[in-house]
């Protein structure tokens, strides 16, 4: 029971979390996903491996840490900058939770395949490649 109540506060305390740095308005996701409506993503890992250094990196800095200004160096929103694999590790499941529930990235859009490079990478084990 304990591990239950334990599990929701952590699902809320991420909600909180990003909420930000989320996407604002009452309409529903629809980027990086195919359809759905919630707002929710799905991911596939099949076939690929993606590695931080090719796959996360280039999306880091096109979306997350440079062209916005969410997590950028000295950044003080919720999560902080990911600028640095160490960043981006320390907080691997709060971000994995955020792109799936639709609400990172803040501004702009995420691509399917990028989503895809994301969390494989983090389900992966998050390796420092």
């Amino acid at each position: 029971m304990k591990r239950i109540f334990f599990a929701g506060l952590a699902i809320i305390s991420t909600v909180i979390f990003f909420t930000s740095c989320s996407k604002g308005g009452s309409g529903g996701g629809g980027t990086g996903g195919s359809g759905g409506g919630s707002g929710t993503r799905t991911f596939d890992c099949t076939g690929i491996s993606p590695k931080f250094s090719t796959d996360v990196t280039p999306i880091l800095t096109s979306i997350c840490a440079v062209n916005s200004s969410c997590h950028g160096g000295g950044s003080t929103n919720s999560g902080g900058p990911f600028t640095s694999y160490a960043e981006v590790n320390a907080k691997k499941s709060n971000i994995k939770a955020a792109i799936l529930a639709g609400t990172m990235p803040q501004t702009g859009s995420i691509s399917q395949a990028q989503v895809n490079a994301f969390i494989c990478w983090i389900d992966s084990g998050a390796p420092n490649n």
